[in-house]
């Protein structure tokens, strides 16, 4: 593939040409979730544009490997343990299972590797002791913290002053801190609360010396792309780079990519505001497709307002796309490859991972299925966006044992013949009983076809 990918590099603040260090294994992270609750749409739209990067790279590379953490060692996990007087792995393991329950259901493939925090407690050790050693790092009434003041560069990664970040990480005034901004590696544990013997006494970890360790052990001191969402530029991705560009003496990632808040009907989605959209109670009344296809009209980078007619216009989008794959049904379109990814659906996406454009492609591509191989092109360019997999009949299937057959089809063919009298007032009067009825119609060649509205 010729396309040349560009990305938004945080750290540059500037869109430039993608170059792996290694083009034979390109490295990716993900923060992945704190499995303490169900997912919410938010955390779907990361996982969802991280997947659609994953996967073009994985077309533009030979070898890619994606790493996405679970966070299963937190104070809300040890709390909602203790409401319940059950061991952390009982709660962790079964929100860790919702969550690739959910996001299956949006397309999300999974990662190569999920690391679990709690499985790397010798290398976040390793790393604190590394950091103490080298005077990032001391040890306070069995705390172990990271001395922001050793760091020339802390602060440039967020792009905020000492006041701003003072104030945006609501930082604990504690009198063991040297300093008010120095943020915690690892802190004690008392009896009731779950804890690792270490060199600084029996405690857990902090929370951004958690990914630093995990990456180093899977992916290297330096990766190619670190993501996640624009909530975690600071302090997590902040403090991230600071602890590991100290540790290791070079930069944690080449670049780092953030996406978007939702909005739900025009405000910041948030607990406190009580519009928080889980994807479990999304999906029992949407198709997961349709809500994949929502998080993808817009460009990753800004923030999407997620409301109803987003989702009524996914489920419109594709009823098209499968009305099209439905009339050329009876081609042939066999083992599609990265060979049939079409050059301008790659070049769209290829520019900072631009979904709305490359939708925009994949209506082009749609509009004309005369030949196998352009029925392959957008199967292939659906396949990349995580679009366009199942098989149209499946899509357009739904249970219509209680609706009047006969009736449907009266009221379709009396709309046939108003239409053609130009009695359009009647054939709009037959329309509105259809939709009134639950059903949708679609004029194509061959004539009307219906199905139940979702």
């Amino acid at each position: 593939m010729s396309s040349q990918l560009t990305l938004h590099n945080h750290l540059t603040r500037k869109k430039q040409p993608f170059e792996p260090a290694d083009p034979q294994r390109v490295t990716v992270y993900v923060c992945g979730p704190t499995v303490y609750g169900a997912a919410h749409i938010g955390n779907g739209r990361a996982a969802v544009v991280f997947d659609v990067l994953v996967r073009l790279l994985r077309v533009l590379y030979p070898n890619v490997t994606f790493a996405r953490n679970i966070t299963d060692i937190d104070d809300k996990i040890n709390a909602k343990a203790a409401d319940e007087g059950v061991d952390i792995s009982v709660i962790t393991a079964r929100y860790h299972a919702k969550y690739l329950q959910d996001m299956g259901a949006l397309g999300v493939l999974p990662p190569d590797i999920e690391p679990h925090a709690t499985d790397h407690m010798p290398e976040m050790m390793a790393m604190i002791s590394d950091l103490i050693a080298k005077g990032h790092a001391y040890e306070a009434e069995g705390h172990v913290l990271f001395d922001v003041t050793s760091d020339a560069e802390y602060g440039r990664f967020s792009g905020r002053n000492r006041d701003e970040m003072l104030a945006g990480a609501r930082v604990d005034v504690a009198p063991y801190k040297r300093d008010a901004g120095d943020f915690v590696l690892w802190k004690p544990s008392s009896d009731d609360l779950p804890g690792w013997d270490s060199p600084w006494g029996r405690g857990r970890p902090g929370w951004h010396i958690e990914c630093s360790a995990m990456i180093e052990k899977h992916l290297g001191e330096t990766i190619d792309i670190h993501g996640g969402g624009a909530d975690l530029q600071f302090p997590h991705h902040e403090n991230e780079s600071a602890q590991s560009r100290c540790a290791h003496g070079k930069p944690l990632a080449r670049f780092w990519l953030h996406n978007g808040m939702l909005n739900m009907g025009g405000e910041k989605m948030s607990k406190s505001l009580g519009n928080i959209a889980l994807v479990d109670e999304l999906i029992a009344d949407i198709p997961g497709e349709a809500l994949r296809l929502a998080l993808l009209q817009g460009h990753y980078r800004q923030i999407l307002d997620f409301n109803d007619e987003l989702i009524a216009q996914s489920m419109k989008n594709l009823d098209r796309l499968y009305g099209a794959l439905r009339e050329a049904s009876d081609m042939a379109a066999d083992d599609i490859s990265a060979a049939d990814v079409p050059a301008g659906f790659l070049a769209a996406l290829c520019d900072d991972v631009n979904t709305p454009k490359a939708l925009a492609e994949l209506f082009v591509l749609a509009n004309d299925l005369s030949t196998p191989e352009k029925k392959r092109a957008l199967l292939a360019a659906g396949q990349v966006m995580g679009l366009l997999q199942q098989d149209p009949e499946a899509w357009f299937a739904t249970d219509d044992s209680h609706i009047d057959k006969a009736e449907v089809e009266r009221l379709i063919a009396a709309r046939q013949t108003a239409r053609q009298a130009k009695d359009y007032a009647a054939a709009d009067a037959a329309r509105d009983q259809l939709t009134a009825l639950g059903v949708v119609i679609e004029d194509t060649a061959d004539g009307t076809i219906w199905r139940l509205a979702r």
